[in-house]
């Protein structure tokens, strides 16, 4: 986590962290990503204000916290998947020449039309644990992003804070070059009134001169160091071009670091208290838990998997018929030949009379076609099925899986153990420099005190004509530099001893 020691670099100001990946507090209070922009403050801005406005509109954060949701939506769909699967089909076709008939499974050759209609529904009954361990690792995996979109609220926040001071650093920078500049100018004034008088030499007004060029040239180089950081924090606030050239902040009263700025401050019991309330640090543990999950979830395919399914059929056929047989009864007429008494054969003449034979059943078969829904009632079929599947070889797919699984727990665990590490440097490094910004103020304030002596002295001296241009300079020059060390000092231990605050639970304000 270490993100935030990179803005005053060319000051001197700070070395804070660099920045780590972007995370989440997609927590139930927060705004949802594409919630409209908050709504800016009218006058100056406060450092919670401007933390605030920027929890609500940095695109980071945002981004992070629609990554939280992505992964809850994976959670809410390994949840699903417990549930039975039902899935209903219709068809439609039209057969032309020779087909076979679906629902007689006969072949005939004209045009047919086909509808099929059918319901199927599936459970898992088990899986080897692998659906509850899957929502398992999904609801640690959500748990760590929304530590994630805390961790990035928290670098934001830092960032903020950090932008904030070096905006407050270059405007104290300004003011001192300016009221520098002004008495430059006066001595300018002076030195042209004594060599009008002929109390010093022509080259007094030229080094005067000179040195009223230089301050000018630092309040223009501290008025661009100021541009720049406004604008740094604009952009981290998310302003637009004309919101961030009228960006004006409150200008708080900061005290001065003393001998015991830091006496209620140990690294050790920060670092205690930073590991128990860090989201990093949470993220890292719920990623081992999950790694873990997943290594159960790889063992799961080592076991059998047991489902079960139900499916129910219907259709209609153009072709279907249904067989009729009706049954009757008929007697034939029969024809009587008289014997020639010659030949002893029936005769050929028409026959003078007829005889009927008794009654006998007939049978006739014949088709109807079914009406559409007679059809789809006389064609229900139903089944039940159970599916048993028993792994035994498959390319040991099962084993890698495994392998790879434990592979990721370990690696989620060292990671675990390089967020503790690395918070543990952070705070260490914030310790080192808040204690090195306050010996660098103790001393600036003792040198600024010494040379603001030896710099009245020279003026006297310089105003008496007992001293040349350059030797002035000098003691200006030396006092200026301690004095924007001490003032460069006086910042840096602020923003380091926030961060310190910050590891301890304590609001970022000023």
């Amino acid at each position: 986590m270490k993100r935030f020691y990179w803005l005053l670099l060319s000051s001197g100001l700070l070395a804070v962290r660099p920045a780590l990946a972007q995370a989440p507090s997609a927590t139930p209070g927060q705004p949802p990503a594409g919630a409209l922009p908050a709504a800016a403050p009218t006058g100056p801005w406060s450092l919670p204000a401007a933390v605030e406005y920027a929890l609500a509109n940095n695109l980071n954060v945002r981004q992070s916290r629609l990554q939280a949701q992505s992964v809850d939506v994976a959670l809410q769909q390994s949840r699903a998947a417990l549930l039975p699967s039902a899935n209903v089909n219709a068809s439609q076709a039209w057969n032309y020449g020779t087909t076979i008939n679906p629902l007689t499974n006969v072949f005939q050759s004209q045009t047919t039309r086909n509808n099929n209609f059918s319901a199927v529904s599936q459970v898992t009954l088990f899986s080897g644990f692998q659906l509850r361990n899957t929502i398992r690792r999904n609801a640690l995996d959500y748990e760590a992003a929304l530590s994630d979109v805390e961790q990035a609220r928290n670098d934001l926040s830092l960032n903020v804070a950090s932008a904030y001071l070096q905006m407050l650093l270059a405007q104290e920078l300004v003011r001192t070059n300016q009221t520098r500049e002004a008495s430059t100018r006066l001595q300018v004034e002076q030195s042209q009134k004594l060599l009008k008088a002929g109390a010093v030499a022509e080259s007094n007004v030229l080094d005067s001169q000179a040195q009223l060029a230089t301050e000018q040239f630092n309040v223009i180089t501290a008025q661009n160091q100021l541009d720049i950081a406004r604008i740094q924090l604009a952009q981290l606030l998310n302003l637009d071009e004309a919101a961030s050239q009228t960006l004006t902040i409150a200008t708080p009263e900061l005290a001065a670091p003393d001998e015991n700025a830091l006496a209620d401050v140990a690294p050790d019991e920060v670092f205690l208290t930073a590991q128990t309330r860090q989201p990093e640090i949470k993220a890292a543990d719920l990623r081992v838990q999950s790694s873990l999950r997943g290594v159960e979830l790889a063992r799961g395919a080592y076991y059998p998997r047991l489902s079960f399914g139900a499916s129910i059929f219907t259709g209609y056929s153009s072709l279907y018929t249904l067989p009729v047989t009706s049954f009757d009864s008929a007697r034939a007429v029969l024809p009587v030949f008289p014997i020639d008494p010659v030949t002893g054969q029936p005769g050929t003449a028409p026959a003078p009379f007829v005889a009927l034979t008794p009654f006998q059943p007939v049978v006739r078969r014949t088709t109807e076609n079914v009406s559409y829904f007679t059809q789809l009632d006389n064609n229900l079929g139903k089944s039940l099925q159970f599916n048993l599947q028993i792994p035994i070889l498959n390319g040991l797919q099962a084993r890698t899986n495994v392998q790879r699984a434990k592979i990721n727990q370990q690696l989620a665990e060292v990671r675990s153990e390089q967020a503790r590490l690395v918070l543990r440097q952070t705070i260490e490094q914030a310790y080192a420099d808040a204690l090195a910004a306050q010996r660098q103020y103790l001393a600036s304030s003792r040198q600024v005190e010494a040379l603001t002596l030896a710099y009245r002295n020279a003026e006297i001296r310089f105003n008496n004509g007992l001293l040349n241009g350059t030797e002035f300079n000098i003691a200006k020059n030396n006092l200026t530099a301690a004095e924007s060390s001490m003032i460069q000092a006086k910042y840096s231990f602020v923003f380091r001893r926030k961060v310190l605050d910050f590891y301890q639970g304590k609001p970022i304000a000023l």
